[in-house]
């Protein structure tokens, strides 16, 4: 009969609260193309890694995975114990630190994302999946903002000889033939970064003509969340009227059009990974395994040392056997 084999690594802590988010633009983003999550995810990693490492795989998109708020979250390593797990994730090919520029409400800034496989990918995929994410824009608010609103939900029924009956609630989500509209999506995301606002799949439909005219006026769905999110009361009684409220009472200015310029296609996005090791900025082809080249040579030379360290320790112990050998001959009669 098999031998089940136990891992010695602990568990991940269960979630006992909602997840740190991290700042609007920041934060983790899982690459596409991954298989479910299995008992036997970063079975090859040690101990330390693989703990770390199934926290963050059960992490939601966007939420904070710095180095100090996952201290706080796995009290059982420090900050630099921490850092050392990220590098080695990042070496092995789970995790790249990147830096990009965004545009958004008619501004520029630099931020810093992290990108997720809970499969281990080589340099070679990493280096394609991050010049595509510069081409396509990465899904940045800019390019979520720019999208055209879909439209509201279907209104009320056209009148009819049948009695009135007050208005009902649908039921319903927005119609399974149609993929859901970046308003709905939004809505249904407050829920999971934001306990007190769980939203039913009835209460988003309600709701989403009053987001869709947020993301008409020029806003993303993070801004949206973090107006939703931000200051609220220890206890909601009613997330769906809460929710209306702020929706109506802190819609948005709308700006002027931007000019007519196209954007240039051959223009790619700037995107820099960071080094794994000291955070150094540089093209994704430039950092094979995620180290820069100074990182990667001091890398390989530790690794040579310690192999040269651990191919003599036999030797002396030959020595000392030696030694041995010898008074125990000169004690002889």
């Amino acid at each position: 009969m098999a031998t089940q084999q136990v891992s010695s690594a602990p568990c991940a802590p269960a979630p006992s609260r909602p997840y740190r988010q991290a700042t609007t633009g920041y934060g983790k983003r899982s690459v596409p193309g991954q298989r479910p999550p299995q008992a036997s995810d970063f079975a090859r990693l040690p101990e330390r890694e693989r703990y770390v490492a199934g926290y963050v795989d059960h992490l939601p998109d966007g939420a904070a995975m710095d180095i100090k708020s996952l201290a706080k979250d796995l009290p059982l390593y420090g900050q630099m114990a921490i850092g050392t797990a990220l590098r080695t994730l990042a070496v092995a090919g789970h995790l790249r630190h990147v830096r990009c520029r965004v545009e958004s409400l008619g501004q520029n800034r630099w931020v810093t994302r992290t990108y997720w496989s809970r499969t281990a990918r080589d340099h070679t995929w990493w280096t394609t999946h991050l010049a595509g994410e510069a081409t396509e824009g990465g899904g940045s608010p800019a390019r979520e903002a720019s999208a055209p609103p879909m439209p509201a939900a279907p209104g009320a029924p056209e009148a009819t000889d049948t009695p009135a009956v007050p208005r009902q609630r649908t039921p319903v989500g927005p119609a399974p033939d149609t993929a859901p509209s970046p308003a709905y999506l939004a809505l249904a995301r407050l829920g999971r970064l934001e306990p007190r606002l769980a939203l039913s799949a009835g209460d988003c439909a309600t709701l989403e003509g009053l987001a869709a005219e947020w993301f008409a006026r020029g806003v993303d769905a993070d801004y949206l969340t973090q107006a939703m999110a931000s200051g609220l009361p220890a206890q909601v009684g009613s997330p769906v009227g809460f929710v209306r409220r702020r929706l109506n009472d802190k819609r948005p200015p709308r700006l002027p059009a931007a000019p007519a310029s196209g954007p240039d296609p051959s223009h790619a996005r700037p995107l820099l990974v960071e080094c794994a090791e000291c955070g150094r900025p540089g093209p994704a082809e430039a950092l094979p395994d995620g180290l820069c080249r100074p990182c990667r040579t001091t890398v390989q030379a530790d690794a040579a040392t310690a192999g040269v360290a651990s191919a003599e320790v036999p030797v002396e112990r030959d020595v000392h056997a030696l030694v041995g050998g010898m008074r125990n001959l000169m004690r002889a009669p």
